[in-house]
This record gives structure tokens, C-alpha cells and sequence, in this order.
């Protein structure tokens, strides 16, 4: 309860941050059809969303460095804000794009000034609770997010502003916390060959990892239009696939820990193409079929990126670990704003289920390489521990480094 209280600042940004920031994508993507984006320009949103986060990932650590921890965030909180309070100002998509590029920095800015901070706060014997304590608020608020959609109405004046005021208000209890800043942290250096180096499975299950996820939170609204959902049912059908991969973690992290984890990649992959006929199957089997699916389809694709980052551990040294962490992040990175624009350039040529297609040929990739890979070389006989890894920041390595202790 004491390391809660303590906390409580930290815990309280990222609610308030996720409810803004988690809420925007969905919101963007039904605001966008009523105003009559097509589908290729909806997608770039989510594209240039992902190439803001990137940005933010690489520019804020060296900001951080230069004005200390409360200011960064105020930087990004401000940028964040200023980006969804210009979209009741044009209804121009390049514009848009522009502002989700502010909105992406936010996110990973923010991001990697909180977890910096609760870095420098965890002892070694509060790190697990900690981190635990941290996913499930984490977590909660991304699903409480996608289920504000139900209530904002779409290309509305007062649902930007709301998520505007949330996002401002997620600047109050960082900067009002009596809790003395830590130290700056240096930046980690962003090495990509380093991933490749431990594993280039991981490296491309990272990849195939952003284009489920980032494909179906991005795009995914207008494929619930195009099956025919409501604006209320299409927050629940994002709420559900967030829902599965979280309840996924679990049973896929005790997978993980005790067979090779690279017949887990493959098996997770062979039931991720299950999923998508599935989902594309049950399109028109009702509402609940809808949701259920995509409750499936979460549960199946979400652990992939924990399961590609535990691998890449496995090959890795202590020291390399924070770094490696940056390069899964890139390689994720990459993947995520290169998805939303080919998934949704698909659906308007061939159609909704075309999004389940694309993501169902990835994993098909991910099957043959993975084969592949257990010919190159065997599995490692010491293994790390199966760590949940949010999609969060380049510094997120920092605070699942000791987690990863050898088993």
C-alpha cells in the first residue's frame, strides 16, 4: 500500500493519459468517415500517428536530459493537447495527419518520462509488484479508452475537447507530486543490429506483432462500419480485443517459460490465421460473433511481441538488455506505421476482410521463418523469465531488466 501511495502520481498520469491518447485513434477513424475520408487517408492517420511515437521515442529521452523529468512531460502533454484541439480546426485529412504526429510523440514521450521515473524509484524487491501494479492500471485504462468512443460523439467540437482536457489534466499530478525528481537516466543508444544479432525471429515477430495490433486499432473501426456495427458497438469490439490479449498473458507467459519458444511463436501464429478466418468468418453471424471474435483475434496476436521479446533475451547479455529492448521498440515501430496504410489501401480495394487477409499473411511469413530459424541454430539451454513488455517507450528495457533473470 505504501509503494501504491507512492506511486499514486505516476499511476494517475498514465489513466489520464491513456483515456486521451487511447481514445483518439478510434475517434479519428469514425470522425474521418463521417466527414468522408476515404479508407487510404483514415489508415495514413494511424501511420503518422505511429511515425510521431518514433519521434517521441528518439527525441524525448535527450530532452529529458536537458530540462529535467517534469518538463519533458509538460513539453509532450502540451503537444499532445495542441494536436487534438486542432483537429475542430480544419477538417483537412493532411492537417489531421499532422496533429496525429503530435499526438504519437505525446505518447511515447510521456511514456518514457513516467517509466524513467518509476524506474529510479523501485528497489529490486519492489520492482515485480511494481511493474505488475503498473501493467494492470496500464492495461484498464487502454480498455476504459476504446469503450469512451461509445460516448463521444464522432467529428464532434466537445469530443476533441474532452480528450484535450484529459490529456491536460495528465500533466497535474506529475507536476504537483512532492516526490523528488530522479536522477536523468542516460538515453539509451538505439541499436537495430543489436535485435537482429540475438534473434532475427524476434525481430520478425516484433514486426508481425505491429501489423496485428496496429493494423486492427487503427483500421479497425472502419472494418466494424463495414460489417455493419454501431458507433457503441464498435468501442466494445476494440474493448474486447484488447480484453483477450490481456487475458492472454498469462497462460502464453506460462507457455513460454516451460517449451521452446519458438514453437510458441508458431503455434501462437497458426491460431492468429484461425483467428482471422474466424473473424472474417463471423462477420455476419451477428453482433456477439463479431465481439467474440474479436476477443479471439486479441488473444491470439497480442502476446506475440512479449513472446519475441523474451526469445531475443535469451541471446542476450545483462548489459545488452536495456538497448535491446530499443531495438525490439524500432523494429515494432516500423511495422506500426507502415500498417494502417496498407491495411486500409486493401479494404477499400477488396473489401473488410481484406484487413484480416494482410494480417493473416504475416503470420503465414512469421510460421516459414520461424521453421527456418529452428534449422539455423538450437534453442538456448538458459532461459530468462517470460516478461509481459508494453509497447511504450525506447526506456521501458530499464524497468524489465532485472525482471528477466535467468531461470
Amino acid at each position: 500500500m505504501r509503494m501504491m501511495i507512492s506511486f499514486a502520481a505516476l499511476f494517475l498520469s498514465v489513466i489520464l493519459l491513456q483515456l486521451s491518447t487511447g481514445g483518439v485513434g478510434p475517434l479519428d477513424a469514425l470522425s474521418g468517415l463521417t466527414l468522408g475520408f476515404d479508407k487510404e487517408q483514415i489508415g495514413f492517420l494511424g501511420s503518422a500517428h505511429f511515425l510521431g511515437f518514433f519521434i517521441g521515442c528518439w527525441w524525448v529521452p535527450r530532452l529529458m536530459g536537458n530540462v529535467g523529468h517534469s518538463r519533458a512531460f509538460a513539453v509532450c502533454t502540451a503537444l499532445g493537447a495542441m494536436g487534438l484541439i486542432g483537429h475542430t480546426l480544419t477538417e483537412d485529412p493532411l492537417a489531421w495527419a499532422a496533429m496525429r504526429i503530435a499526438s504519437g510523440l505525446c505518447v511515447a514521450g510521456c511514456y518514457t518520462v513516467i517509466e524513467s521515473w518509476l524506474n529510479a524509484k523501485v528497489t529490486n524487491e519492489t520492482r515485480g509488484r511494481a511493474m505488475g501494479s503498473y501493467r494492470i492500471v496500464d492495461l484498464s485504462a487502454s480498455l476504459v479508452a476504446q469503450l469512451l468512443i461509445a460516448v463521444l460523439p464522432p467529428a464532434a467540437y466537445v469530443s476533441y475537447n474532452l480528450l484535450a482536457i484529459l490529456c491536460c489534466a495528465a500533466l497535474l499530478p506529475l507536476t504537483m507530486t512532492k516526490v523528488s525528481q530522479p536522477d536523468i537516466p542516460d538515453a539509451p543508444r538505439l541499436r537495430p543490429k543489436l535485435a537482429w544479432a540475438c534473434s532475427p525471429l524476434a525481430v520478425a515477430g516484433v514486426i508481425v506483432a505491429a501489423l496485428s495490433s496496429a493494423s486492427f486499432r487503427m483500421v479497425g473501426p472502419i472494418y466494424g462500419q463495414e460489417v455493419g456495427l454501431e458507433v457503441g458497438q464498435i468501442a466494445f469490439f476494440l474493448a474486447t480485443f484488447v480484453l483477450g490479449g490481456a487475458l492472454a498473458q498469462y497462460p502464453l507467459g506460462w507457455l513460454a517459460d516451460k517449451y521452446d519458444r519458438r514453437w510458441v511463436l508458431i503455434w501462437l501464429s497458426v491460431v492468429a490465421i484461425l483467428s482471422c478466418a474466424v473473424t472474417m468468418a463471423a462477420s455476419g453471424m451477428g453482433t456477439l460473433a463479431v465481439m467474440a471474435s474479436a476477443a479471439f483475434f486479441g488473444f491470439t496476436t497480442m502476446p506475440i511481441f512479449s513472446v519475441s521479446a523474451a526469445h531475443a533475451n535469451d541471446f542476450a547479455t545483462s548489459q545488452q538488455r536495456i538497448e535491446l529492448a530499443a531495438a525490439l521498440m524500432f523494429f515494432y515501430a516500423l511495422g506500426a506505421i507502415a500498417s494502417p496504410l496498407i491495411s486500409s489501401a486493401l479494404i477499400e480495394n477488396y473489401g473488410p476482410g481484406a484487413l484480416f487477409a494482410f494480417v493473416a499473411v504475416g503470420h503465414l511469413g512469421l510460421i516459414v521463418f520461424g521453421l527456418a530459424r529452428m534449422r539455423a541454430r538450437p534453442a538456448p539451454e538458459d532461459r530468462t523469465r517470460y516478461v509481459y513488455a508494453p509497447r511504450t517507450s525506447f526506456t521501458i528495457g530499464r524497468l524489465l531488466k532485472r525482471s528477466r533473470e535467468r531461470r
